[in-house]
């Protein structure tokens, strides 16, 4: 539709070519098919059909709701409006959108032809359409889907403001006056309103757009110089058109699918979501952070598309699924081994010391939890999804950032004060560390049960730490090295994040080349103190399915340590 600006027919698009094919002839009498989007429309056929106006699958779209006020009058609003679409649309190149109220009673409407459509035709199309739209009144909401043409009106305001007229219709010629007057008393006050507020929000836009086109700019230089260039089509295709078939699962900033490429290479294809401002931050952090940054224990990005419809990243397809997946998801029922639990413990913390020490950048990754850390099928771990990593200046002791990432696994220090450091990952690491152990959730946030974190801190106190391994283990293990595990997982989430030893410092205790020290009390989260307060309302959630944003308001209480 004409009221939309590029991107949103980008957006509009990139939805509709996934859907469209639902309509492929799966049976002999399937010959086309035909999508409408509020913003959109795609057609295929066998034939020619550019100068089709009108077919016999014509039909109108009503909405559910009946008006609540007037009927008669909303009746004549409605008719008046599209008669008047259908004749100015004929005259102003096939589009036409604009709104008409009477006795306070708003109607919007839009009128396009396709462009292939003549001005005869389009003209038969829309009278019909008129005709057809008929039998939505007295819904709120009526659309005519014509071969040559589209119909729309609705009691809300549902296009761009893009060559819109506004019909007033007054009673008598007094409220008529009565307008003109209080218009041009109002008029210069509401012109350096106007001026105001339009040189705002386009200072804001230009600065925005700017700043994203620089960022932009930087990814497609670091996309060429390293050929990480993906075509777009290719990525569809590879993923069956996104088909939900291959979809491996969907995070806080995106969708991911496998794909088979011609080579026969089996692929991971990460879609960002475009409903949050931060998409451009998302992308920007995977692969200009990712690219620069190669180790075993971290997926490898294979490259991205970034000129098409929308942006998509490509990595190694990890086959074995998540680490959440063998503990609690789909694949519990393939027991973790202990020799399986400590492996995948000593390369998460490898990865983790090689982001936050060893690589030329000083990297923090903001959200360890279990469904991020892949498994290959050997189950060595491998660390995902960077979306919401930050790089760590070497000038500055700490970063005060908007809050992200995953509830229960968040150090308190950045979620109270936004304090953000590499400490902030070694608490996220010692979550994990002991979620792994004990084969137990860390609830931290639930209404029914205490903190994981608080029930080994309590074992601990007594010396029986080897109560918090798992049960399914049978016993199986060896229980020094469940003690020195534990031991680690606590000193990882003292409340003191000056306490929490280095990821490299771990790595040595878990391989018996550092004395382990005693830890200090971990901050318990009492779940009746915890408070998330949103536009909406107040809520609680489980530590895996609930992300922060910067719109998201934190409040805690913890124990500092004794």
């Amino acid at each position: 539709m004409r009221d939309l600006s590029r991107r949103d027919c980008d957006l509009c698009f990139a939805q509709i070519k996934i859907q469209i094919i639902r309509c492929l002839p799966f049976q002999r009498m399937v010959r086309g098919g035909r999508l409408f989007f509020d913003g959109c429309y795609l057609r295929y056929d066998q034939y020619n059909f550019f100068n089709e106006s009108m077919s016999d699958e014509d039909r109108s779209v009503c909405g559910s709701g009946d008006f609540g006020g007037d009927k008669t009058l909303f009746r004549k609003n409605v008719m008046k409006l599209v008669r008047n679409l259908s004749d100015q649309g004929v005259k102003n190149d096939g589009f036409f959108v604009g709104s008409l109220n009477r006795r306070n009673l708003s109607v919007y409407g839009l009128a396009q032809c396709w462009e292939f459509v003549n001005e005869s035709d389009c003209r038969a199309c829309l009278a019909d359409s008129v005709w057809r739209i008929r039998s939505c009144v007295p819904k709120e909401e009526g659309r005519v889907l014509n071969a040559g043409c589209y119909v729309r009106y609705s009691t809300q305001k549902f296009y761009s403001n893009h060559s819109v007229t506004d019909e007033a219709a007054p009673e008598n010629g007094d409220r008529r006056h009565l307008a003109v007057i209080l218009g041009a008393a109002s008029a210069s006050v509401a012109f350096v309103m106007l001026v105001a507020a339009i040189s705002f929000f386009t200072r804001k836009k230009l600065v925005k757009k700017r700043r994203e086109r620089k960022r932009l700019g930087a990814l497609l230089l670091t996309v060429n110089k390293s050929k990480l260039n993906f075509s777009y089509e290719t990525l569809e295709r590879a993923t069956n058109y996104f088909h939900h078939s291959n979809k491996l699962g969907q995070g806080g900033s995106g969708s991911v699918f496998k794909g088979i490429l011609q080579d026969g290479e089996a692929v991971a294809v990460k879609r960002l979501f475009y409903n949050t401002t931060q998409w451009v931050d998302h992308f920007f952090n995977e692969v200009n952070l990712i690219s620069e940054i190669h180790h075993k224990n971290l997926v490898k990005l294979l490259g991205c598309s970034i000129t098409g419809p929308e942006s998509l990243l490509v990595y190694e397809f990890i086959p074995n699924q998540s680490l959440n997946d063998h503990l609690f998801g789909r694949n519990k029922a393939q027991l973790l081994s202990w020799e399986a639990r400590y492996n995948i413990i000593l390369g998460t913390a490898e990865g983790l010391a090689y982001l936050h020490e060893e690589s030329k950048l000083r990297i923090i990754h903001r959200d360890i939890k279990l469904s991020n850390v892949l498994l290959e099928d050997d189950f060595t771990p491998k660390i995902a999804d960077f979306g919401l990593a930050r790089l760590f200046p070497e000038d500055k002791t700490h970063i005060s950032t908007a809050i992200a990432g995953t509830l229960g696994y968040m150090a308190p220090e950045y979620v109270v004060r936004g304090k953000l450091t590499e400490k902030a990952d070694v608490y996220s690491f010692g979550v994990l560390v002991i979620e792994v152990v004990s084969g137990k959730k860390n609830n931290s946030f639930s209404q029914n049960s205490h903190s994981i974190l608080q029930m080994v801190w309590t074992l601990y106190g007594t010396g029986k730490l080897c109560e918090a391994v798992d049960s399914t283990l049978e016993g199986k293990f060896p229980e020094e090295a469940a003690n020195i595990l534990l031991q680690i997982g606590l000193l990882c989430v003292q409340a003191s994040a000056e306490l929490r030893p280095s990821m490299s410092v771990v790595v040595k205790m878990l391989k018996g080349n550092h004395e382990i020290s005693q830890p200090t009390q971990p901050p318990f989260i009492n779940s009746g103190s915890a408070e998330i307060s949103q536009k909406s309302g107040t809520s609680s959630s489980q530590p895996e399915s609930h992300t922060l944003s910067s719109r998201n308001t934190i409040t805690e209480s913890f124990i500092e340590p004794r």
